[in-house]
């Protein structure tokens, strides 16, 4: 049985909506959304659920996961009510309820933990550095074994869980009955909307520029990872893998600078709306991939040994990323989306079974 809950706006309103409730139901956004068909009024569905407060009805749902926020919906709105906007703040809200630990929705909901979180991790760089009596190869030998532990330790203790209890939340609480072999079935859907952004690529707007933006920032956040985890990018001496590590840094830097300025004009409909968390992905990922640039040229021309701050930038950066960003921050969405499209795929398949 549903439970109405009028005080869930006040609850969004932490996340970044304040504005779904003068929607006055005219529809204009569900005429002009891709995903809205015979079956589903969306965005109006979800903005109903909110407005009502039905958090299960909510926490079932995989439609705030669908939506690439292209801005339609917020355009044609007369009531200036922001669906797209309502959408994102779902999207976080849902992040703070999958996750386990909770601290996705603390981080979301408070600066100054945020703040706190991050000065406390550049404290712990520099007590280490302290403690390796400033050593350039010791630092950068703990950096290295940093980067695959984190990795290990974040998709098993935060990540698996998460997804187990999104697909709770999604398949198992809804009783979605999916034979075991729905589910190898639609394990293409995964891998395709996480690598390709597809999605993105089918709304109306066709705004095939900015999907070529995230799959290559995509394509190349996961290629440096690779990069500079497996390959050791910092200490190889391969021609091949320093270039390539140099390629995809700079897509990186050159992507994500075109998103912040994109995000202070505020040029686009998506871009009106900035939370600490969009900034932080966007800037964190920036800076990331300039200082992994500049620690490399500077490993190159034989200059890091006297520029030793470079790499102190870079592995706080990194550790801030992969301690806050990565498990608890805007990053999870890229995660989820993809679950969200394979769990759809489950759904659909399930049904027509």
């Amino acid at each position: 049985m549903s439970k109405v809950n009028p005080k869930f706006a006040i609850e969004l309103s932490k996340y970044g909506s304040n504005d779904f409730h003068a929607c006055f139901n005219c529809g204009n956004c569900t005429a002009t959304c891709s995903l809205s068909n015979a079956e589903d009024s969306f965005p109006r569905e979800l903005i109903r659920y909110a407005t009502l407060g039905l958090e299960n009805e909510l926490k079932a749902s995989l439609k705030p996961w669908e939506c690439y926020y292209c801005g339609d919906c917020s355009i044609q709105c007369p009531r200036q009510a922001e669906p797209g906007e309502l959408m994102m703040s779902l999207r976080r809200w849902l992040t703070s309820k999958y996750d386990w630990t909770g601290l996705s929705g603390v981080f979301y909901r408070s600066l100054s933990v945020t703040i706190l979180a991050f000065v406390l991790i550049f404290a712990a760089v520099l007590i280490l550095a302290d403690s390796f009596a400033w050593n350039l190869q010791n630092m950068m030998h703990v950096g290295h074994l940093f980067e695959m532990t984190v990795i290990f330790m974040v998709l098993l203790v935060i990540f698996i869980p998460n997804l187990l209890r999104m697909w709770y939340f999604t398949i198992l609480k809804p009783n979605v009955k999916a034979h075991p072999k729905i589910y190898f079935i639609a394990l293409s859907d995964l891998f395709v909307h996480m690598f390709t952004q597809k999605r993105m690529k089918d709304c109306e707007t066709k705004d095939n520029f900015r999907w070529l933006e995230h799959f290559i920032l995509v394509i190349a956040y996961l290629s440096l990872l690779f990069t500079t985890v497996f390959l050791n990018w910092f200490n190889t001496e391969s021609l091949f893998v320093v270039i390539l590590g140099y390629v995809e840094s700079f897509f990186i830097f050159i992507i994500t600078i075109d998103f912040v300025s994109s995000r202070i004009n505020k040029n686009k409909a998506l871009n009106k709306f900035s939370q600490l968390s969009d900034w932080l992905f966007v800037i964190w990922l920036m800076i990331m991939g300039l200082t992994a640039f500049f620690v490399r040229l500077f490993i190159d021309t034989g200059i890091i040994e006297n520029n030793k701050w470079v790499y102190i930038i870079h592995f706080t950066i990194l550790a801030q990323w992969a301690l806050i960003i990565v498990p608890f921050g805007k990053w999870t969405h890229f995660l989820y989306r993809s679950f969200a499209m394979y769990f759809s795929k489950i759904k659909s398949l399930a049904i027509a079974q």
